[in-house]
């Protein structure tokens, strides 16, 4: 899994938020003008796949979304927050990350050790991670013990004290994560491609910052970066399972009432701008040498955004191309040749931009074989398409995928803050479908031919140097 979507630490990391750290609410926050003075609640479907989904705006332009599923004994809870690692400067690099951790360290009510403790004294568990777009905050409990998930989630977001010597505490947890994360090449080869697309765009960049951006980050700056971008317009909280939507947003109301959280009214921010258009790097080949047993290698080229009406065609590309056993990069390059244990494809997609890449894991020695085969499918399917049959299949394949995804809480959950957080809309599940029902061969075929016939960048972890791969 990249670090991208790697979830950090457990909840025995606790951090409060100093007075006045959310302000930024109050004066600078972008979406103030014209917001409601009262709550303003709607239902956004009856799902025959779920429950009733409704959404509640808070007058301070927080949002609150849940999915009542009373067939479930269980509920997942989230807070998540429209701030990532792309929103750091090059000196702030990993201050998200940093934060994450500081929020679980202790508030004004409670210890770092009192917020773990009465979470899994009721067999609930909570976590976080930070990704290059948005950070999440979220509890998974029994439906009778909402109110203390809810209690303690929104304490730890909106009210984390951010002491000094936690600051310091966390600095060595994460520089032990960042050295940690150099010892797993098949984690760090994706960062390396991340770099050779956008490189010194913060897309480019480690989430959880490096040793030279970390080691000399001061508690102001992180609590500067805190007071900027925790801002309720800015935060969804979702919830999914056996629950009330009204008493979800009262519980919410109270735990949020006279924190940093607790503001003038404001709109909601939307979704993240896609403007300025994101730099690319022409194409070009990275290799971090390391005496590796196996070669970790990722070959790729820009994507699309995740707005892009493109997106469904997309992704039956990528089940057919690499998604699975069944597709055509498995079967040749691992059960055809057994040159690979590993090997697959994927997308990335951001507002304003993406990555379609191929990765593989295998002998040193078979690295050439396995790139060689991989360039050949890539420009086949540019240059010939995909079959009726196997378009057919992939399409079958999303769909599956999708709705057996949807199986949990913590899933529901999910989609509801993303679709909030990242497309300002919740697509109902038979629109989805539907959807991916309408994506033809023409379709999936023409994005191919633009996609894959494009200059792939290279990133290389393993024995190897810079000029093993300058042909």
């Amino acid at each position: 899994m990249s670090r991208a979507q790697r979830a950090s630490s457990p909840a025995t990391r606790r951090g409060v938020a100093p007075p006045g750290a959310v302000r930024h609410a109050t004066g600078s926050n972008p979406g103030r003008a014209g917001g409601p003075t009262r709550a303003v609640t709607r239902t956004l479907s009856d799902d025959p796949l779920g429950g009733t989904v409704r959404r509640t705006v808070l007058p301070s332009g927080l949002r609150v979304l849940t999915e009542a599923i009373p067939a479930m004994r269980s509920v997942s809870f989230g807070v998540w927050v429209s701030v990532g690692s792309r929103d750091e400067t090059g000196p702030q690099a990993g201050a998200a990350h940093f934060l994450e951790h500081l929020l679980f360290k202790g508030t004004h009510k409670r210890t770092a050790l009192e917020i773990s403790a009465e979470i899994e004294a009721v067999g609930g568990e909570t976590n976080a991670f930070t990704t290059k777009e948005y950070t999440c905050y979220y509890a998974r409990v029994l439906d009778e013990d909402l109110p203390l998930a809810i209690d303690v989630m929104c304490d730890a977001v909106a009210d984390s004290l951010l002491e000094p010597a936690d600051v310091e505490t966390e600095r060595g947890v994460i520089l032990e994560e960042i050295a940690m994360h150099d010892d797993e090449p098949g984690d760090e080869v994706h960062d390396l491609f991340a770099r050779a697309v956008y490189g010194d765009h913060p897309l480019g960049r480690l989430i959880s910052g490096t040793e030279e951006t970390v080691t000399p980050m001061t508690r102001r700056q992180i609590q500067s970066f805190y007071r900027r971008h925790y801002a309720p317009p800015r935060i969804v909280i979702a919830a999914a399972g056996n629950l009330d939507h009204a008493a979800v947003v009262k519980l919410v109301r109270q735990a949020l009432a006279g924190t940093p959280l607790d503001v003038d009214p404001a709109a909601p921010a939307p979704p993240r701008a896609a403007t300025p258009a994101v730099r690319l790097r022409p194409a070009t080949t990275l290799v971090e040498p390391k005496e590796t047993e196996q070669a970790h290698v990722i070959l790729g080229c820009p994507g699309i955004d995740r707005t892009d009406e493109r997106r469904f065609a997309l992704g039956v590309l990528n089940n057919v191309l690499g998604g699975g056993m069944s597709s055509r990069l498995f079967q040749e390059i691992r059960e055809r040749r057994g040159l690979a244990y590993s090997v697959y494809s994927y997308a990335s997609q951001y507002a304003d931009s993406g990555l379609f890449a191929v990765y593989a894991g295998c002998a040193p020695g078979k690295l050439d074989e396995v790139l060689d085969l991989t360039r050949a499918e890539l420009s086949r399917v540019a240059a010939d398409g995909l079959t009726e049959t196997e378009v057919a299949r992939g399409k079958g394949m999303s769909k599956g995928s999708f709705v057996l995804g949807l199986e949990d809480t913590g899933s529901r959950m999910s989609r509801l803050a993303k679709g909030e957080l990242l497309y300002g809309d919740l697509m109902p599940v038979d629109e989805l479908l539907a959807r991916v029902d309408a994506v033809t061969v023409d379709d999936v075929n023409t994005l191919a031919a633009e996609l894959l016939a494009q200059p792939t960048s290279l990133a290389v972890v393993g024995p190897f140097g810079e000029g093993d791969f300058s042909g």
